[in-house]
């Protein structure tokens, strides 16, 4: 082999370590910045937690429009039976509302044919599987009619769904991707532990609930106008997120 043969070879070499070293230079860059921009690996995780939180309630007020606009379904006899008590759901049972049918059940396949889901423990405050509570016992204030106060009419109430003792560390990254300043403290007298069914108020908003975002309570104004939202229980530390079904 002559001496300019080894040369080029040599030289071949070279460029190819120049390669090497610039690939694992650009490597290095990438990730650096990726860590940088993407901040805080629990504050990524939260991000994707609240936003799959808040896709189930909107599937279900689809559902609800649907059975309205097809069925005629009112929010007078709309019920959530889960699955397990489906079939009382299904029967007009005396006490429920005159012509409760099947079609008025969300999660029927003769109704809303909608999905019944518990949230998943990862944005719950105690690490385990979260109830939805769906009931037509409150009202967002500036949303359809509005009373105000704590007393709102059975005219003026929307259908909500409530999920109750999220973390607060999901509260808070939902409201931050709405807008919503901090986690306003309600504590107007919320009916968020009635569920909508055949056995309770399944003909009728009951007596109590109240107004999320009532300008008369204090730090509450921030969720006016937001047909959903999360806030505090009444200074308890219960974190709970809200999503309107139906706006009246």
């Amino acid at each position: 082999m002559d001496y300019k043969q080894r040369k080029t070879e040599q030289g071949n070499v070279l460029f190819l370590i120049l390669i090497a070293v610039a690939l694992f230079a650009a490597l290095s860059y990438a990730v650096t910045q990726s860590t940088r921009g993407g901040g805080n690996a629990d504050d990524e995780t939260s991000l994707i937690s609240s936003a799959a939180l808040t896709q189930y309630p909107a599937s279900l007020k689809t559902s609800v429009l649907r059975m309205s606009i097809t069925d005629g379904v009112g929010d007078d006899v709309i019920k959530f039976n889960p699955p397990s008590d489906i079939s009382d759901c299904e029967t007009d049972i005396a006490g429920s509302a005159t012509g409760s049918d099947a079609t008025s059940c969300v999660f029927s396949s003769n109704g809303g044919s909608a999905s019944y889901q518990q949230a998943p423990s990862n944005v719950m405050a105690g690490s385990t599987l979260g109830t939805w509570v769906f009931n037509a016992d409150n009202e967002v204030q500036d949303i359809g009619t509005t009373v105000g106060g704590d007393s709102p009419s059975i005219a003026s109430r929307e259908i909500i769904a409530f999920l109750v003792g999220i973390s607060s560390g999901i509260c808070q990254k939902i409201n931050d991707e709405l807008g919503i300043t901090g986690i306003p403290d309600e504590n107007a007298g919320l009916d968020i532990t009635t569920q909508l069914d055949d056995t309770t108020n399944g003909d009728a908003p009951t007596a109590g609930g109240g107004t999320i975002g009532d300008t008369g309570v204090a730090n509450t104004a921030n969720l006016n106008g937001q047909p959903f939202g999360c806030f505090e229980s009444n200074s308890t530390g219960t974190y709970v997120y809200y999503h309107t079904l139906s706006e009246n």
